[in-house]
């Protein structure tokens, strides 16, 4: 029961995650689309969190997740500093 529960947890998480994928593609402006891809990152922990509860390895999917969250993390932060000093992070895309 809680395994069909984790399963269709999983799959609404990943359409969901098709909505910021277009976020992240189509975004207007290059701060629209950082916050898309972190959106995508935060989804993926929780993800790999569900495929842990799936498999019964929760211990090994957390660890997994956390380093996935912190780089993603990292990854946003180093993205967002390049535009806001190089680009302009509300600057419309041409």
């Amino acid at each position: 029961m809680m395994d069909t529960f984790f399963l269709y947890s999983g799959i609404f998480l990943g359409i969901i995650m098709f909505l910021s994928l277009y976020r992240a593609v189509f975004g207007p402006t290059v701060l629209d689309r950082l916050i898309g891809v972190n959106a995508i990152g935060s989804k993926t922990t929780v993800m790999l969190i569900l495929v842990g509860l799936l498999y019964n390895r929760v211990d090994m999917f957390v660890d997994i997740a956390l380093a996935y969250a912190l780089l993603n993390f990292i990854a946003v932060l180093a993205a967002s500093r390049y535009f806001q000093k190089k680009k302009g992070l509300y600057e419309e895309a041409p």
